[in-house]
């Protein structure tokens, strides 16, 4: 048993200002030639503007396009020299956003090339902007709503995805590698939350079963943060679907939290316990999936930054804490 932190509760006040969701971004004109030529057929005319959007992780090219006689689209691409990684996580995006139901809250997908390395995939061009950060808390309850629209409306799941289990099977494994490293004397934990610190072989002893907290039928997005929603003044509009999963209902709320916390939110708890998904779910799986998200929150921002994402490391981090503060305040 792991007792809660003992320092005082949580308190509301805003956290240091959090680093952007950014990746190394190209320009439209960085697509190969041929592929911007298959791109103007599919969409059915010129390019004449392709305006860079600086938010979210993925490298590469992410650029609002106007064509020539006005309609608008947008376009993400990528190729395999910023990071290797990359292609095929648009692979999985292209294979999701072709198979959302026309009811999703998603952009509506217009097609996808890959090419020589590079995949490029077409969408809808959102008239919308993201969340005010730091939040405010008019939109932040637009967006709790949207996230229980979505999981009522995509459960039981309306296309085939793979489990949260499956899909996270090597990732959520964060507070086992750190006790590892630990006891190989390959991390001292400098800079490790000390109540973390204290408690780590009884955090990675619970970590392992995550994947039955998480079980479910629900369709979830998998990474929801401002950089993933778009509002628009009628609707929130979720992008990036390349990590979706099934999972249970309150999956989205859960891995959403701590980011709102980090980007100037209230605390987790509160937001959580007051929220129409949080009704239904056991409070023990609640916490062991928790324990798992910190975990692998923890763990990655304490590794190098991979290729063409600089500030993923220091994001993760950010968010690390916020999951933390939340963990403190539930009896593990």
């Amino acid at each position: 048993m792991i007792p809660p932190a003992d320092a005082t509760p949580a308190t509301p006040e805003t956290p240091a200002t959090p680093p952007p969701a950014a990746g190394e971004r190209l320009p439209w004109t960085a697509v190969p030639a041929a592929l911007r030529t298959a791109v103007e057929e599919a969409l059915g005319g010129r390019v004449a503007e392709a305006v860079t959007q600086r938010g979210g992780f993925s490298p590469g090219v992410a650029a609002r396009l106007r064509l020539a006689d006005g309609r608008r689209a947008f376009v993400k691409a990528v190729g395999p020299h910023l990071n290797p990684d990359s292609p095929d996580i648009h692979r999985s995006e292209a294979t999701i956003a072709a198979a959302l139901p026309a009811h999703a809250p998603t952009p509506a997908f217009l097609g996808s090339f890959d090419r020589d390395g590079w995949v490029v995939l077409l969408f809808e061009d959102v008239d919308g902007a993201p969340p005010a950060q730091p939040w405010i808390r008019a939109e932040l309850d637009r967006v709790l709503d949207a996230v229980d629209d979505l999981a009522r409306s995509l459960t039981p799941a309306p296309v085939h995805a793979p489990s949260a289990e499956f899909r996270f099977a090597d990732e959520f494994r964060g507070w086992r590698l750190l006790a590892d490293a630990h006891r190989r004397g390959e991390d001292d934990l400098t800079g490790l939350d000390p109540w973390a610190a204290r408690h780590l072989p009884q955090l990675a002893a619970r970590e392992p079963a995550w994947p039955a907290a998480v079980h479910g039928t629900t369709l979830a997005h998998a990474d929801l943060r401002a950089d993933n929603l778009l509002l628009t003044p009628d609707r929130v509009v979720v992008v990036d679907w390349p990590w979706a999963c099934t999972a249970a209902p309150c999956f989205d709320l859960l891995l959403l939290l701590p980011s709102v916390r980090m980007q100037g939110g209230p605390p987790c708890e509160p937001l959580f316990a007051a929220h129409p998904l949080a009704r239904d779910a056991d409070p023990d799986a609640v916490t062991t999936a928790l324990i798992a998200w910190a975990g692998f929150l923890v763990w990655n921002g304490r590794q190098p930054p991979p290729p063409g994402l600089p500030t993923l490391r220091a994001f993760q981090t950010a968010q690390g804490t916020a999951a933390l503060e939340w963990l403190k305040t539930r009896t593990l």
